[in-house]
């Protein structure tokens, strides 16, 4: 189910909030609705697939029991080693199987041998990477001794189930919510009901209204990045850069509106990322808790920065170039993390080699061409298409007649310098906090409004597809 859909605006979203506040003096009852609530909005695209989300819910909820009651660091590893195994292996089965019988079968016609394994065509479940993510972190962080075990089941499947941000994010520790879910609130809090309903629809207007828009520019000019020339491959490229953009806060923004609106507080996973003035910034404000997920359980454990300068330039590449597997299963992907990581591995370089500092304006200029060229590859479907874009950008295409002035004078070259623009200067949700009064009930009211006329065909988020 899609939060800008019909479906879920109209019947889903008022029968689970009423449902919920409704529920106020049983705590048990209400956890119990959420998770109901959660299984059907995620059963809604594929009802077969809610058997893998309880399958990672019971995994993790045993092993958790296991290190909590285990007296031996080598019985506690054991669980967490099931734990892992498990999930990754799933994770992998579905996500990467094709992908690495299809890399096998290039080597082995390279090497002349022809195409000896079969390829299978599995459908990849909505969300798994990041559901997968969250029930690890609650196992590791029992192990480590960082949170304790949770209060029963029904408090752990509520957890890994909320539907506000069980397809896309943000991935929430089980610290996150644990003492939440232990004093649910019983009556409803107007002030984070009005923050909530400010998130949701904002972002419900970042998505429906922008991002959509900018799509509409996008599919069509790479239809055939073969015949894409210079002022065409840029603002393919920049519409692409504010769709991502303006898509990605969109769902982070309605996630946290409608945690808040069910008294939920999420951690903040967006936080203006076009406007960091270099690549380790970038990755502080985009995706902060897949960012910070990373950090905690792959880079740290790897050594970070502990052990030297090379080791450190080892850990950034290992830890992005898994960030953009973890994206996707294709080339184009591990080439967006490679590239990542080179790009901090030279900051870092920079940073403590060099003493001259660009001036901010700059310096953010620079960090959003470097990740721009980075969506390029994030984007195609092939290091073919990859390959042509980039000649398109680089000017081997040609150039347009005119130096391109239809292109950016055409409504999507507008739209896309616009959304660009603002991308750069505008603050970001967190610091408007209006009070809901009735002038700004009818602003809200009436762009919730344009946005549902606009449900116009199924516009899923991007981020469903990882």
């Amino acid at each position: 189910m899609l939060f800008n859909s019909y479906e879920f605006i109209l019947l889903f979203l008022p029968c689970t909030f009423v449902a919920w506040w409704g529920l106020g003096r049983w705590p048990n009852l209400r956890l119990s609705l959420l998770v109901a609530a959660s299984y059907l909005f995620y059963g809604w695209w594929n009802w077969h697939f809610t058997a893998l989300l309880a399958f990672s819910t019971l995994l993790d909820w045993g092993v958790g029991l296991g290190i909590a009651r285990a007296r031996g660091r080598g019985w506690r590893l054991a669980y967490l080693l099931v734990s892992l195994i498990g999930n990754l292996g799933v994770l992998a089965y579905f996500k990467y199987t094709g992908f690495l019988a299809s890399a096998i079968n290039d080597v082995l016609h390279a090497l002349r041998y022809g195409s000896m394994l079969p390829v299978p065509q599995i459908i990849l479940p909505v969300g798994i990477s990041f559901y997968t993510f969250q029930t690890l972190t609650y196992s590791i962080d029992l192990y480590r001794g960082q949170v304790k075990p949770a209060k029963s089941l029904l408090h752990f499947a509520a957890y890994v189930s909320m539907f506000p941000q069980l397809i896309a994010g943000p991935i929430v520790r089980y610290s996150d919510v644990e003492d939440q879910f232990r004093q649910l609130p019983r009556s409803l809090d107007w002030h984070q009901l009005a923050n909530g309903i400010w998130f949701f629809v904002i972002g419900m207007c970042q998505k429906v209204l922008v991002a959509d828009s900018l799509a509409k520019a996008v599919a069509p000019a790479l239809e055939d990045c073969g015949t894409l020339q210079f002022f065409g491959g840029w603002l393919a490229l920049i519409s692409y850069a504010g769709q991502l953009y303006f898509d990605f806060a969109g769902y982070s923004n309605m996630a946290i509106g409608l945690g808040w609106m069910f008294g939920l507080s999420f951690p903040k996973n967006f936080d203006s990322p076009y406007q960091a003035a270099n690549i380790q910034e970038f990755w502080r404000r985009w995706h902060m808790t897949l960012s910070s997920f990373l950090r905690d359980y792959l880079y740290i454990p790897l050594g970070g920065s502990r052990h030297g300068t090379l080791l450190t330039y080892r850990n950034l590449l290992i830890v992005m170039v898994l960030g953009g597997i973890w994206h996707g299963a294709g080339w184009t992907f591990l080439v967006w993390g490679l590239w990542h990581g080179i790009l901090l591995v030279g900051y870092t370089f920079y940073r403590e080699r060099v003493s001259y500092r660009c001036p901010r304006p700059l310096a953010v200029g620079l960090t959003m061409l470097a990740v721009w060229i980075g969506w390029l590859f994030f984007r195609s479907t092939d290091l073919v298409m990859a390959g042509q874009w980039l000649a398109a950008i680089t000017g081997r295409h040609g150039f347009e007649p005119h130096f391109g002035l239809a292109v950016w004078a055409s409504l999507s070259g507008i739209l896309a310098v616009a959304a660009m623009a603002f991308c750069f200067l505008a603050k970001n949700c967190w610091d408007y906090r209006p009070s809901l009064n009735w002038q700004s009930s009818v602003v809200l009211a009436a762009l919730l409004v344009v946005c549902i006329l606009r449900f116009d065909a199924d516009s899923p988020f991007l981020y469903f597809q990882f």
